[in-house]
């Protein structure tokens, strides 16, 4: 899009706002918010900035420094990229939003930033001739609203005037309690060019997912970042929160994001993962190797809380280990019964707290070394996976956190400035909580002790 053509863009649709988002690690919109003719004015001059510790800020919104950031907190410069700008269809005026990339002051792309690590991960791809194709599915769950403090989260009532109650999976009855809430989160979708597909009710109270459509990983990146914004927005306006916490009830299932993958030749379109006579390609037994070898130290980008370690419980709905089967939902990494063209592996493992772009990346580079080092998957899993745990994940965030610091494979393909950075915000994210009196001290030490 061309500078007129953003001019008139914005005149067509007489917005007031702009606000431009910068995706921190937690996967939330930071940036700022301008008039139209400031907007042009910055996008013309390059003059739109913000700090590159933005992107390290951690849960408690403390800035996180060390060697990568610079100690003079100079500004990046924010890059818009006009092909993400849409409306923001939840406000009372016409209004819009995009998606921002920071360049450091040398010019270079920051290595601190997600979308970007994102990208260099398909740069990666593209050099071997390849094209990495995403299909995601999301969880939520749809809680009361509440104000301040801390009070553990409940289930909204629906038209019917009731809360839910035991498990309603697959309801269609129960979808209908929340209509009006799904209606304008449809219709917010389309506004926003996010392609939602089907909608189910999942095993929790109010817990839901949607499915969007598979494309390009930074494509579907941008849409599953938008979706969870317009998400919250539209609960919102419902008197409702979202919440894509990984386990925001102790007795009820985790909320995920299955990661959907297959990789195309780019030259010809065709999916890599299957030979011309519809059997596994040796490329997609290498991925999946290479899923198996890796995910375990890359794990602080897909499951990235204390909280997010809480949903690998066996036989609740969550894996518990990498194994790989053939339409076996217990596993890790499941394989769909698909044609060739559409063959491809489910990672299972990714929490809906992720940041999108960061879990996608994580899953994508593990895949990547797979194929690079060839490394063959082991042998199929059948039966319930969380009875054998031959293959089992870090049980910690700091357990995990370890194995991703050590792992030199990881800052080969990723860079140590993602690494190191990533790190120090979760560490100052577990000490954070550490400190802080929980329920459970409360309960069985206050007067026991």
């Amino acid at each position: 899009m061309t500078t007129d053509e953003l001019r008139e863009w914005l005149a067509v649709r007489n917005i007031g706002e702009v606000s431009c988002l910068l995706p921190d690690f937690g996967g939330t919109a930071r940036g700022k918010s301008m008039t139209p003719a400031l907007f042009l004015e910055a996008c013309e001059g390059r003059s739109l900035r913000m700090p590159e510790g933005t992107y390290a800020i951690n849960a408690q919104g403390e800035f996180v420094k060390n060697k990568h950031i610079d100690e003079s907190e100079k500004d990046m410069v924010l890059v818009c990229d006009l092909d993400t700008i849409t409306l923001e269809p939840w406000t009372s005026e016409a209004a819009a939003c995009v998606i921002c990339d920071g360049y450091r002051p040398d010019g270079q792309s920051s290595q601190l930033s997600p979308r970007q690590i994102l990208k260099n991960v398909i740069a990666l791809f593209r050099e071997r001739g390849l094209r990495p194709i995403v299909g995601p599915e999301v969880e939520f769950y749809l809680i009361s609203k509440f104000e301040g403090g801390i009070l553990e989260p409940s289930p909204p009532k629906g038209v019917s005037g009731l809360a839910e109650f035991g498990q309603y999976a697959y309801s269609l009855d129960a979808i209908d309690e929340f209509d009006g809430f799904f209606e304008d989160l449809y219709d917010y979708c389309e506004i926003q060019s996010i392609p939602v597909d089907t909608l189910i009710h999942e095993d929790g109270p109010c817990q839901f997912e949607i499915n969007l459509a598979h494309g390009d990983a930074l494509k579907v990146a941008d849409q599953l970042f938008m979706f969870k914004r317009l998400a919250r927005h539209v609960a919102k306006r419902h008197g409702l929160f979202v919440t894509f916490m990984a386990k925001p009830y102790a007795e009820e299932s985790g909320s995920s994001i299955h990661l959907h993958q297959s990789v195309v030749d780019l030259n010809t379109g065709q999916n890599v993962f299957a030979n011309a006579d519809g059997s596994d390609s040796d490329l997609f037994s290498h991925y999946i190797g290479g899923l198996q070898t890796y995910l375990p130290a890359a794990m602080p980008f897909i499951a990235p809380y204390t909280n997010s370690f809480n949903r690998f419980e066996a036989y609740m709905s969550a894996p518990t280990n990498v194994h790989w089967g053939r339409e076996n939902r217990t596993v890790g990494l499941r394989v769909p019964d698909a044609g060739p063209a559409a063959r491809r592996v489910e990672n299972r493992v990714a929490g809906a707290d992720a940041n999108p772009y960061l879990s996608i990346a994580a899953s994508l580079v593990c895949g990547l070394i797979g194929i690079d080092e060839k490394l063959p998957r082991k042998e199929e899993f059948i039966g319930q996976s969380a009875d054998d745990q031959s293959r089992a994940l870090p049980g910690t965030l700091m357990e995990a956190i370890g194995e991703f610091e050590a792992s030199s494979k990881l800052r080969t393909y990723l860079g140590d400035p993602i690494i190191d950075t990533f790190a120090d915000v979760k560490r100052s994210e577990f000490e954070h909580r550490s400190s802080i009196l929980s329920p459970w001290d409360v309960r069985y030490l206050m007067v026991n002790v």
